[in-house]
């Protein structure tokens, strides 16, 4: 489920998607095929008839080989905000330095449930500093616990794993560094 979602903004974020999966030559059946995800649930994205989970969202920017940011829609006054099986996150600002475009999100990842993001483009890496709570990120098979006051980073071109330790909320910042190699967030008309 997305949170904050506005039939406006969720027709937006359709209109990104089918924007870019036309500019990359994509049939809706293989767009659905390579993010793994319902020919159906895509259809309904494009739409803007249902609302994306962070999970499916991330699965299909890294098939159409751009930063989330890039989908999410500016409609309203309020940051996009997407929620996941565990987490919770707020787009806090999208820029560009030196060919890489950089996400920072405010994230709350809450106790019990694990989520697993899927695997982004190569050359992506994640940047996690945690606030309160202890966090278990990274790769899948290989995360890290990362206590209040610490950080952690990884390299986020396969599938990686958020969850909460200790039955406490987890309140962190993430930033998100993608090489700059398709169509850049501060365009995404």
């Amino acid at each position: 489920m997305v949170q904050a979602w506005t039939s406006t903004a969720a027709a937006e974020t359709g209109r990104r998607i089918r924007r870019l999966r036309g500019e990359r030559g994509l049939s809706l059946s293989e767009l659905a095929r390579r993010a793994g995800i319902g020919k159906a649930t895509l259809s309904g994205l494009e739409t803007g008839s249902r609302n994306p989970t962070a999970e499916t969202l991330y699965a299909i920017a890294a098939q159409l080989g751009v930063p989330l940011a890039t989908l999410l829609s500016t409609a309203s006054d309020s940051p996009p905000v997407i929620e996941g099986d565990a987490v919770t996150a707020t787009l806090l600002q999208v820029f560009e330095d030196g060919g890489v475009s950089t996400e920072l999100y405010r994230l709350l990842i809450r106790p019990g449930p694990v989520q697993t993001s899927p695997a982004h483009a190569p050359g992506v890496v994640e940047y996690l500093t945690v606030f309160t709570g202890t966090a278990q990120v990274g790769p899948a098979g290989a995360e890290l616990v990362v206590p209040a006051g610490g950080h952690a980073s990884w390299t986020s071109d396969g599938p990686h794993t958020y969850a909460a330790l200790g039955g406490t909320p987890v309140e962190a910042s993430l930033l998100i560094r993608h090489p700059l190699t398709g169509p850049r967030p501060a365009d995404r008309g």
